[in-house]
């Protein structure tokens, strides 16, 4: 690994920094996949993931469901090898299929020993997976079941009900607010999920990721071969434009739970949007910094109307949502929910303070090499900076980026990006003289 050290300077003094930073290497396979790679042999392990533009945002319109199912079926059966053989052979050489799933993206993950036996078995099972999967009806039958159960139980849940109508309140039509259905699942079918993996598992939207104990060459022959037999694809990678500025809105869902459970929001940032890092290091005060945000302070440490409550912007490759949660006695959800839109105008209105912000860059750059502390964090950010090309020096300028950020930058990106009377409330479990549905919030 590569050491890169950068100097922080500001008002308050000089801040020494030095943090372990990955070397990157990058190129395109003969198939068109973009390989993001990492070479480290201080352990003899190997870490890989394959991922691909189909997310959830990429079903069509109307059959919401058949993206999470073709990633849930993808290692439970292959050319060759069923279910049971998947896991058997896996078992027997220590390896580990994972994957990862969510509006963006959709892909496989494999960690398995450097040694030329087990990590050639482990990567013969893995390009199965990826390029011969079988989607085996009785699979199919049995997964549909699975998600079916999971789904009517969602419906009882106070926090699934929030979640489910304050995506559809944020994103009205467009596919991020697209929730499945237990009507949805049962009508797909094995012919749907096939023409889905043909059309998205493409190899020129496939973003590979190599982190670990083997050569580039070796790395070269490895995402080739991952990637050389992946079908065709040809569908779009690009998720349809998401309408930033909504129509204000609250939503008010009866619930028996104790307590009133509150979601505040609207379409954030994109990935690759110029104003990521001042809102990024803004809402660390706001709410992302646990305990010494100023909503944790003003709603629970001050006043004890929660336990828990947070901000956060979920970049996607379109705005994903900028969102405020917390959980309170219902008695006191109408105090609570009023005090939580005062902070966040004032915070919008009067932006930062220096000493809240040299504690955030303090508290974010100090922390900074938790996030790349293990083969398997670093092998999640080669996944995304592939994915939503980002810039190969991205972790190296992480810090720096962040220690850039001026309270005018926090200040301007916020007026212009959060708008408090343009956001859509949800509460589930209202006060009970007010347990009603009073409007979609579009």
């Amino acid at each position: 690994m590569r050491i890169s050290s950068f100097l922080f300077v500001s008002l308050f003094g000089l801040v020494n920094a030095v943090s372990a930073t990955p070397l990157i290497q990058h190129w395109q396979t003969a198939s068109g996949a973009r390989v993001y790679f990492v070479e480290d042999h201080g352990l003899p392990m190997l870490d890989v993931a394959v991922s691909f533009a189909a997310g959830s945002g990429f079903d069509e319109a109307g059959r919401p469901g058949v993206a999470g199912l073709t990633n849930g079926l993808l290692n439970l059966g292959a050319e060759g090898l069923t279910e049971d053989q998947v896991a058997s052979r896996l078992a027997d050489i220590g390896a580990q299929l994972g994957g990862h799933f969510d509006t963006d993206r959709s892909g496989v993950s494999l960690r398995t020993l450097s040694s030329v036996a087990e990590r050639d078995a482990a990567l013969d099972i893995l390009a199965r997976v990826l390029q011969q999967p079988l989607f085996p009806e009785a699979v199919l039958a049995r997964e549909k079941a699975r998600l079916i159960a999971a789904l009517k139980e969602a419906e009882t849940k106070p926090d699934s009900i929030a979640g489910k109508a304050f995506g559809k309140a944020v994103f009205g039509e467009h596919p991020y607010g697209w929730w499945s259905e237990v009507a949805d699942v049962e009508k797909i079918q094995r012919p749907d999920l096939l023409a889905f993996y043909r059309t998205h598992y493409g190899a020129r939207s496939a973003v590979v990721a190599l982190m670990g104990d083997i050569t580039r060459v070796q790395a070269e022959a490895i995402a080739q071969r991952l990637t050389a037999s992946l079908p065709p694809g040809g569908a779009d990678a690009r998720i349809p434009p998401v309408a930033v500025l909504i129509k204000g809105g609250e939503q008010r869902i009866a619930h028996p739970a104790s307590q009133s459970h509150i979601l505040i929001g609207a379409p954030g940032i994109a990935r690759n949007d110029a104003d990521y890092f001042p809102l990024y290091v803004g809402n660390y005060i706001l709410g992302g910094g646990g305990f010494v945000s100023r909503l944790m302070t003003e709603i629970r440490e001050q006043r004890g109307m929660a336990y828990s409550v947070y901000s956060y912007f979920m970049p996607m490759q379109q705005p994903g949502a900028f969102q405020i949660g917390l959980q309170t006695k219902k008695e006191q959800a109408d105090a609570a929910l009023q005090l939580t839109r005062a902070v966040l105008r004032d915070f919008v209105d009067k932006g930062v303070t220096e000493k809240e912000l040299q504690a955030a860059k303090d508290n974010i750059i100090g922390g900074f090499p938790l996030r790349i502390d293990s083969n398997r964090k670093i092998l999640e950010y080669l996944s995304v900076i592939g994915f939503y090309d980002l810039p190969l020096a991205y972790l190296d300028d992480f810090a720096a980026n962040v220690g850039k950020v001026t309270r005018k930058q926090i200040h301007d990106a916020f007026k212009r990006r959060v708008h408090p009377d343009a956001m859509v409330t949800v509460v589930v479990g209202a006060p009970q003289a007010q347990e009603k549905t009073t409007g979609s919030g579009k």
